[in-house]
């Protein structure tokens, strides 16, 4: 029998990549170009009142969840926010959004070849947003909801939204995996605050909102490139 040496052993680990036990996406500004027309729809609703939002307000809504974003829409353009109002404005952007998600939606730079990469790879793919489910399965008719094993939306946890850690929690619990063996992959702090405190190494790739090392992610320009085994030092390092 021959001998072994454990170095080279050692080193032919090494090599073998690292996966995460399940990669978990963010949607709007992260794979889809969806911000932009979240914008869209709320200007729109802005100036049907005769107001405009401010960018300050604008920035605040990115990841947020419906019910938030409209209650900062109102305040900022000095509308009633009553329970009502909310609803009603909703509904406005709600069926908006539904026009321009089947018609004018576009992948971020790179996330469709890096979705697929990492399905191809075999890793589990879950999506966590904040987008409401009619709406996010709209998206999904040009995300392709076959990607997944997973989506958990922003209607679906209970009104622990974004930076609660709970959409994470509750993909990772579907998956039947451990959150510290996985990778979230975000673009604004509200999101990246939840996946980091549902205990996800955290990817960011800002969209709308400039994103910081002290969040507690690895900043990246975009998602072009990138690969499952990357993907896998993240868990490395932390």
């Amino acid at each position: 029998m021959t001998e072994t040496d454990p170095r080279a052993a050692e080193s032919q680990r090494s090599a073998v990549p690292e996966f995460p036990a399940a990669v978990l996406f963010d949607m709007d500004g992260t794979l889809v170009d969806s911000e932009k027309l979240w914008t869209v729809a709320m200007d729109d609703y802005a100036a049907t009142n005769g107001a405009e939002i401010s960018d300050a307000a604008r920035a605040r809504m990115v990841g947020s969840n419906m019910s938030r974003s409209m209650r900062l829409l109102l305040t900022d353009i000095g509308m009633s926010t009553g329970p009502a109002d909310i609803e009603a404005a909703g509904q406005q952007v709600i069926e908006r959004m539904a026009e321009m998600l089947a018609n004018d939606l576009t992948w971020r730079p790179g996330a469709e070849q890096a979705l697929r990469r990492v399905s191809t790879d075999g890793v589990p793919v879950a999506l966590v947003t904040s987008t409401i489910r009619s709406l996010t399965d709209i998206a999904l008719r040009t995300i392709g909801a076959e990607m997944f094993d997973a989506t958990v939306c922003g209607d679906e946890v209970d009104g622990c939204n974004k930076p609660d850690p709970e959409p994470y929690l509750r993909a990772c619990r579907e998956l039947g995996v451990d959150p510290a063996d996985c990778v979230a992959i975000e673009d604004s702090p509200t999101g990246v605050s939840s996946a980091v405190s549902a205990g996800c190494a955290v990817l960011g790739v800002s969209c709308e909102v400039p994103l910081e090392p002290e969040l507690g992610c690895t900043i990246r320009d975009s998602l072009e490139g990138l690969d499952t085994a990357e993907l896998g030092t993240l868990l490395r390092r932390g």
